[in-house]
């Protein structure tokens, strides 16, 4: 099996929570260690990234349908809808009902279409009405799934992701074992074998109530307000980021050497861009 990979999202697909130096964004994500398994299975496999952190869902839909489906995708993964959910007023009757209608344009296509779930966070009793609204939207996503022949990855069904080490300070993003996770899990629901070393979990250590109560505190002082502060700013990190890899690259031709090129590219078009806009 090849073709072309596309991923479009939002930080879950751009790779926030794995930074790597020598990666467009300074990140790698399960999406490009997912591509570098493709390469290694077949050399002539291509692939875009096209996802943006804090995007939400018709940001998505807006900004990067169109350009993935004009590369003619064989494969695209979706994932999007998470950021809309943080909303205090959030109508997820009118989220599912807008991310089906992305993902029937997405399948019309005839790409092979890769959708997710969303982890449900054991966390604070604060966050309750972010975890119901989780759970309303992730029973749609599987619904959907099935309905439209999408290939389903039932990220809050695995639950190893209960553990604290495959999860970044802010417990919204993927650590860079989480990533490895995700990108294992992906390539076996896409049935290509890979080569990812998966570490063993080590249980964390059982702490008392005080203890737990603290950590739960510092978290909502120093992850939770500071985001929800951000959002009623209308603050947001993706509106200066660009694509990490919008135009298809062969993975077998070496990521990290790719990368590099890239930003030679980049470093080029920016005195041009200057010029042209008289700066």
């Amino acid at each position: 099996m090849s073709g072309l990979l596309v991923a479009i999202g939002d930080s879950f697909t751009e790779g926030v929570g794995d930074p790597h130096l020598h990666y467009p964004n300074g990140l790698r994500g399960w999406p490009d260690r997912l591509a570098r398994q493709l390469g290694r299975a077949d050399r002539t496999w291509r692939y875009a990234n096209l996802g943006i952190r804090s995007k939400f869902l018709d940001q998505v839909v807006a900004d990067q349908l169109e350009p993935a489906l004009s590369m003619r995708p064989t494969h695209v993964t979706f994932a999007a809808g998470g950021n809309d959910l943080l909303s205090l007023r959030a109508d997820v009757d009118d989220i599912i009902r807008r991310y089906e209608a992305a993902l029937q344009r997405l399948v019309d296509a005839d790409a092979q279409v890769v959708v997710f779930t969303t982890f449900e966070p054991q966390t604070s009793l604060l966050l309750e009405p972010l975890v119901r609204r989780v759970r309303t939207l992730n029973a749609a996503v599987r619904d959907l799934a099935a309905t439209h022949g999408a290939v389903l990855v039932d990220h809050t069904r695995m639950r190893e992701f209960d553990q604290r080490s495959l999860w970044s300070p802010d417990r919204i993003h993927m650590s860079r074992q989480g990533h490895k996770r995700m990108a294992a899990a992906v390539a076996d629901a896409l049935e290509v074998p890979h080569t990812l070393r998966l570490r063993d979990l080590v249980p964390g250590k059982t702490t008392g109530w005080r203890h737990m109560a603290r950590t739960e505190a510092t978290f909502v002082r120093d992850e939770v307000l500071p985001l929800v502060r951000r959002r009623l700013r209308g603050e947001y990190d993706g509106d200066t980021t660009r694509p990490k890899w919008p135009v298809p690259i062969h993975p077998a031709d070496g990521m990290k050497r790719l990368a590099a090129e890239q930003a030679t590219l980049e470093r080029q078009r920016r005195p041009r861009d200057a010029a042209l806009h008289g700066t």
